[in-house]
């Protein structure tokens, strides 16, 4: 065997290659490459070979990687211990020319859906002798080289490595690819990880569900916890939300929707049919269930239809310490976060103190005493350009909503404001 370490080929250059046997004549024509994400997601496991001698209505077969040699003129050759098999279990192997090429994968270090023209793989030898020949896929192509190998496939590989060497790659390591099955039906392993989905922002998720198919968006949609599901189902447009929850059953989207920001899903039940929305409430929590039944109450394109019931509110009398505690205890989105209200024995406001203001202060100041922003409120009934006008004229980042009685009820953040006016346009 010649020691051909880290030999890089494709799939679209080796598709096709003749596989000769022990004896040096040919056995058979690779037809496919055979990987067992449970055992090794990051090798290709086994050649599936359409033998010379085969008939119709005859199998393909299946050899192990481990079972192959670099032949000394080029080529690959059957070891003499090797034993071809017919293909056990199809579905329990990603097949990466039926199930990768012009496919839609997730490039998770990119935030975006792209497809798949070609797959690099390098040949290596075992680190344990050095004689056991192995093949590492090592990135996903996505740009016209890996198409431009598809469209000369067939021809010498030395031909088409030359016409297109000079092309520029564009291709994603495979530890930076989140494979999605097109068919449900195909059992194929779906290769996201939860983990580094989690890890992008809300909104990059969102693009990239709105970027998917129907069946690879329900799959990866599924493959998120409730939190980022959540946080991913606020940033999509109705329509979306309503797709990618349909499928669900309703105690499921009921913990999804709990998740969620009560404004957010408020709307978000407001837009489905009446007993699909009751049903989702019936599966939610007390608690989450009467903050969401309260805002539905309201027009949508209110004040009190856009607020959240998540928001710090303190008694006049306390203290920097119990401020903090609020903040670390809180539930609801850290991120929107920026005022902290007091309230008189009435629960109307009685001032506003800058969240920033707690990390200049005492633990034991009382919050009355420390510097408060100029108080800008509306009450439930403003409607939402006038509270797009609030927010313009005061550059606020949240805004108080008050009841008849001027008690605090609610806040409107910048972000709600945003999606009010990007559904205006």
């Amino acid at each position: 065997m010649t020691k051909h370490t880290n030999h890089v080929t494709s799939v679209a250059t080796l598709m096709g290659a003749t596989v000769a046997s022990a004896q040096g004549g040919p056995y058979g024509r690779i037809r496919e490459f055979a990987v067992s994400p449970a055992a090794d997601s990051s090798h290709v496991h086994g050649l599936v070979l359409r033998p010379a001698s085969a008939k119709r209505g005859e199998p393909d077969m299946m050899v192990l990687v481990t079972d192959l040699l670099l032949a000394p003129k080029g080529g690959l050759q059957l070891r003499e211990s090797a034993r071809p098999t017919a293909l056990p279990g199809g579905e329990n192997y990603l097949l990466l020319e039926r199930d990768l090429l012009d496919q839609q994968i997730i490039d998770v270090h990119g935030h975006k859906v792209v497809r798949v023209n070609d797959v690099d793989l390098v040949w290596e030898t075992s680190p344990d002798d050095g004689t056991i020949l192995l093949l590492r896929i090592a990135e996903v192509e996505v740009g016209i080289r890996g198409a431009m190998r598809r469209l000369l496939k067939g021809l010498p590989a030395s031909l088409v490595t030359g016409l297109t060497s000079r092309l520029t790659p564009s291709v994603i390591p495979w530890d930076f690819v989140d494979l999605i099955g097109r068919d449900p039906a195909r059992r194929v392993k779906l290769k996201i990880e939860q983990d580094r989905l989690s890890q992008m922002h809300p909104s990059d998720i969102a693009d990239i569900l709105e970027d998917l198919a129907p069946a690879e968006r329900h799959a990866v949609f599924l493959s998120l916890d409730e939190e980022v599901a959540a946080e991913a189902l606020e940033e999509v447009k109705p329509k979306m939300q309503q797709s990618l929850i349909e499928a669900l059953d309703s105690e499921k989207v009921a913990d999804i929707v709990e998740e969620m920001d009560p404004a957010a899903a408020a709307d978000l039940l407001s837009e489905l049919p009446d007993e699909r929305s009751e049903a989702i409430l019936e599966e939610m929590e007390p608690e989450e269930r009467q903050e969401v039944e309260d805002l539905l109450e309201f027009p949508g394109n209110s004040a009190a239809g856009r607020m959240t019931t998540d928001y710090i509110a303190l008694p006049v009398s306390a203290s920097v310490s119990e401020a903090v505690e609020a903040v670390r205890t809180f539930e609801g989105d850290n991120e929107t976060i920026t005022d902290i209200y007091l309230l008189d024995e009435e629960q109307r406001i009685s001032a506003v103190v800058h969240l920033v203001q707690l990390l200049l202060a005492a633990p034991a100041s009382p919050l009355s005493e420390l510097p408060h922003t100029h108080l800008v409120s509306c009450n439930i009934d403003a409607n939402g350009r006038k509270v797009a006008e609030l927010f313009d004229k005061y550059n606020l980042r949240s805004l108080p909503v008050l009841d008849r009685e001027k008690r605090l009820v609610g806040v409107v953040h910048a972000e709600q404001v945003i999606a009010l006016l990007r559904a205006e346009h």
